[in-house]
């Protein structure tokens, strides 16, 4: 087992030096950089000339290295990754991207782990119930429940509930954790009680798309399963129906949901980025937006940089989970048994 997570660790390396390549290059793509959102910024607020402030832009390129070619900026940035752990200043918050990321993204990787342990729980005990009630008015309910929350974008759910919690409800505090009168207060009952209030829409919706997902490969498989020989076999002995479906089919039904738990995380931190943009909350959904707006391309490039990282961790970890339920991936690998 651990030469299997020592081949994946390694050949996961160049993969996302492959995925650094990319991102940067496609950040970079478009026209423009953080010089350009400084000439409009002096021209619109600061009153100066276009040409003063073309030439305190130009002077902001050259003194950040935003005038060098591409490559090079790629391989200042990567040196200073592997060599200091620095990954630039943000030109915007002016600060190091390291407190950026530092500062939002334990919250965006803290929802998502909720809405993956909701999605996780509540999808596979109703894939469950509804495979054991195929055809019935609980499986029929179960499988629109399953429908809605593969087709519905998030964006809209989240669209819909601001539109709710605004005009209906008169919510005025959406778009952070924490209530005006929690904001330096120490943490307790009362503060943690109001957080679920503020972040209850964004786990939510963030859940529903990774619950309809494992309900429905949950059901899928569980038939399938529940027809096999050896099923058939375990009754044939006389086992109650409880102890055939959660003993002998369940398990073996878990398989391609463990697979799937290598996307699942980075799925549900797309969801949970989604309907922060929507509700402005301090995550890294806004803070990807707006570093795309002005330009600063370090902190965009390393934000996507951490979300490949934790989508390559997360194959990983569904490698070493489906290698310790099922012995034959662990006998059959070969070199990586």
């Amino acid at each position: 087992m651990f030469r299997f997570l020592l081949v994946r660790i390694a050949s996961a390396i160049p993969v996302l030096l492959v995925l650094s390549v990319a991102t940067f290059a496609i950040i970079q793509a478009p026209p423009g950089d953080y010089s350009d959102y400084i000439r409009s910024q002096l021209i619109n607020q600061g009153g100066a000339s276009f040409e003063e402030a073309d030439a305190q832009a130009q002077a902001y390129r050259k003194e950040h290295g935003l005038d060098q070619p591409l490559p090079i900026q790629y391989v200042n940035w990567m040196t200073g990754i592997l060599t200091r752990g620095d990954f630039g200043h943000s030109l915007y918050y002016n600060k190091p991207v390291a407190d950026v990321v530092g500062e939002r993204l334990p919250r965006t990787l803290a929802l998502a782990l909720v809405c993956h342990f909701l999605a996780s729980v509540i999808g596979i005990s109703f894939g469950i119930l509804a495979a054991t009630r195929q055809y019935s008015w609980v499986d029929s309910l179960l499988s629109t429940v399953s429908f809605l929350g593969m087709t519905v974008p998030r964006f809209l759910m989240a669209l819909i509930i601001v539109y709710v919690l605004v005009f209906h409800f008169n919510v005025s505090e959406i778009n952070s954790f924490n209530s005006a009168r929690y904001g330096g207060a120490p943490w307790s009952w009362d503060k943690f009680v109001d957080l679920v209030k503020h972040v209850w829409p964004v786990v939510a919706i963030a859940t529903f798309g990774g619950l309809a997902y494992n309900m429905r490969v949950m059901r899928g498989n569980l038939l399938d399963t529940l027809n096999a020989q050896y099923v058939e076999t375990a009754r044939a002995k006389g086992l109650s129906e409880s102890a055939v479906v959660m003993r002998h089919a369940v398990p073996n039904a878990l398989h391609p949901l463990i697979m799937y738990q290598g996307v699942v995380l980075p799925y549900m931190l797309t969801g949970e980025i989604e309907t922060a943009i929507i509700f402005a909350l301090p995550t890294v959904g806004p803070a990807i937006v707006g570093s795309m707006w002005v330009g600063d391309v370090y902190v965009t490039a390393t934000f996507m940089l951490v979300l490949s990282a934790t989508l390559i961790v997360g194959n990983i970890i569904a490698d070493l989970l489906l290698a310790a339920l099922d012995p034959r991936v662990r006998m059959g690998g070969g070199a990586y048994a």
